[in-house]
């Protein structure tokens, strides 16, 4: 009987360190798929790489093999036939990529070879990306298919957290990365029936609460670090929790979170809660993770966005009359992350800051409509950065 098969959209680290190490360590045969020729030709005339996990305690490698890997945009027949007897497809291509590999995705779902229905969970820095994902497999799907999409396929969210520092220079296939992790997914979708088996993968019967809890804490803590050490001058996130005052800073934004988190799920204790947010801001602080500033702040946009780190938390509290003006703070730092050489986002920032008025950057960039409660003071941190932009 041949052996379990994963398919992973993503050759980055994410997919290599992360995700590829958890379904190799599994038993399954990982099949990488991606449109970066470099890095498909490397996976393909490379028959193994390390992971080395890197903690205050020191470091651990991983080999990883039996994998092979697929360029979609030459052998998209292949990626098809690879899918239609696979067990499960994960994914970790960043949020506005998962358009563009649905179709091969749905393809794979019309063209099933196995009885079991196919897995799919996507790993991605958002709220809810495989419900996102689905719709657009749902787009090229046949009513016929759709009308039987859980005997073909089942559809999972999932939360994951895991820090991915900058790579040496020379380090090719080979990906550092922290050793905390946590992987989480939704259990309810794979009923009835039993959810892929992936050793360190924790089912949940309600990802709501983690997947805010993590992304309201550890995405909000890191970009908040980011944002204002880049405006201070700092190199390394470490660099930023060792001054004093930003310390305070980050600690303050995640009192804000904190309180949201504890009030939304009743089930997550103050204590509990407090507990997690020291642990992020010692993960965060690990001076040899070396986590550059710029690396962590790129895509301002995407981080300013509605249901993002920022406006997502403020706008919660702000309906429920509680404060946020730390998260304005943060807010206000992340504005100021303009033209930052290779970050395309930031210079299309400082084009929509200068050529909107407040009013209108302030709807373009958060989604926020004018009546929310948040509005005015975000509106206040856009004109002001736009007064010390001009």
């Amino acid at each position: 009987m041949p052996g379990k098969k994963g398919i992973h959209f993503g050759g980055g680290n994410i997919g290599r360190g992360f995700v590829a190490e958890f379904l190799h360590n599994s038993g399954y045969e990982v099949v990488f798929i991606d449109v970066m020729d470099s890095i498909i030709e490397q996976l393909q005339k490379t028959p193994k790489y390390t992971v080395t996990e890197i903690g205050s305690d020191g470091e651990t490698s991983f080999t990883i093999d039996n994998y092979r890997a697929i360029n979609s945009k030459h052998e998209l027949e292949k990626v098809i036939e690879e899918i239609a007897t696979a067990d499960t497809v994960t994914c970790a291509v960043g949020p506005n990529i998962l358009k563009f590999i649905a179709e091969p995705i749905a393809k794979g779902i019309e063209a099933r070879k196995k009885s079991e229905p196919l897995a799919v969970i996507a790993c991605e820095n958002a709220i809810g990306a495989t419900d996102t994902l689905r719709g657009f497999i749902e787009q090229k799907l046949s009513e016929e298919t759709k009308k039987n999409i859980k005997e073909k396929a089942r559809f999972a969210n999932s939360a994951i957290d895991r820090i991915v520092p900058i790579q040496d220079s020379d380090a090719g296939l080979n990906v550092k990365i922290e050793k905390f992790y946590e992987w989480c997914v939704e259990s309810e979708p794979f009923k009835p029936g039993n959810p892929p088996n992936i050793k360190g993968v924790h089912y949940v019967e309600d990802l709501q609460p983690y997947i805010e809890r993590k992304l309201f804490t550890v995405n909000t803590g890191h970009a908040t670090a980011a944002y204002y050490g880049y405006n201070k001058g700092k190199k390394f996130i470490h660099d930023v929790l060792e001054d004093k005052e930003l310390h305070e800073v980050v600690q303050n934004v995640l009192k804000e979170t904190a309180h949201l988190i504890c009030s939304k799920h009743d089930h997550i204790g103050k204590e509990e809660q407090d507990d997690y947010v020291q642990n992020i801001v010692k993960r965060v602080s690990n001076p040899v993770l070396k986590d550059n500033v710029e690396r962590v702040g790129r895509a301002p946009l995407r981080k300013l966005s509605r249901k993002e780190r920022f406006i997502g938390p403020a706008a919660h509290l702000a309906e429920m009359g509680e404060k946020y003006d730390c998260l304005i703070g943060s807010i206000e730092m992340a504005l100021r992350f303009q033209n930052v050489e290779g970050d395309d986002e930031s210079f299309e920032l400082a084009k929509k800051l200068k050529s909107m008025d407040a009013t209108a950057a302030t709807k373009d960039i958060t989604g926020l409509e004018e009546s929310h409660p948040l509005f005015k003071d975000v509106k206040a941190a856009v004109e002001k950065v736009q007064k010390e932009s001009s």
